[in-house]
């Protein structure tokens, strides 16, 4: 893959974020919504293990804790508790506000794309005060290139392999921040282009990727900054 494609610069470019972990620290809200659901349904849960590795779709993760014809309604109890005792409890990561604004500020779009379900992933990006300019849920590893097409991303940042996977499936960049389950080691492993080891360097690391991207002798986004 390309890291610094030449391309005119003036031309609008999206930046794809994921949210759990990439954007916000949902670690506490998850674990407050599974040990609800662990009281509601007397199902034991190992919430510890359930919080060390999370990125893939709910669904899925019930699965190891539920027999297939409970999984439905174990998340439908799931999501019913999250906006009360989750969204509150999850805090913004350090440097997320910073990297969509330096997205914006460069003259570019940003997208959320996250497996999260596309409501709740909306009630943490309000109560944040976090403005992407879409956000779209529901999608998880390859199946975010279909997002990432639609909007045109060119980047895709993300803390988890599964991440990586999106990215590359749809043509974007991967970034990986290693802010989530999966370290340096493991996203390097599965293709990342870069590596950061949290968001506050990612403003930098946009100038200049797109300054580098730019026609020789023109500044990408110098007219935003001045």
């Amino acid at each position: 893959m390309t890291l610094h494609p030449r391309l005119p610069a003036d031309a609008p470019f999206t930046v794809g974020f994921d949210l759990d972990l990439t954007l916000i620290d949902s670690a506490p809200g998850i674990r407050a919504a599974y040990e609800s659901l662990v009281a509601s349904t007397g199902t034991h849960i190992d919430v510890d293990l359930v919080c060390s590795r999370l990125g893939p779709p709910l669904e899925q993760e019930l699965a190891h804790w539920f027999p297939a014809d409970r999984v439905a309604a174990a998340a439908a109890d799931y999501r019913a508790v999250y906006p009360t005792l989750a969204i509150a409890a999850s805090p913004v990561m350090p440097g997320a506000r910073e990297a969509l604004d330096a997205v914006r500020e460069l003259g570019g779009r940003s997208v959320v794309v996250t497996a999260k379900y596309e409501r709740n992933a909306r009630l943490h990006l309000d109560h944040l005060g976090l403005a992407p300019d879409a956000l779209v849920g529901d999608l998880w590893a390859e199946g975010k290139a279909t997002a990432l097409r639609a909007h045109g991303a060119t980047v895709y940042v993300g803390d988890h392999t599964g991440d990586v996977r999106g990215a590359r499936t749809a043509g974007a960049l991967s970034v990986g921040v290693a802010t989530g389950p999966c370290d340096e080691e493991e996203l390097r492993a599965a293709g990342a282009d870069v590596l950061l080891a949290d968001l506050t360097a990612f403003p930098r690391w946009l100038r200049d990727y797109r300054e580098a991207a730019a026609p020789s002798g023109t500044a990408a986004g110098s007219e935003a900054r001045a």
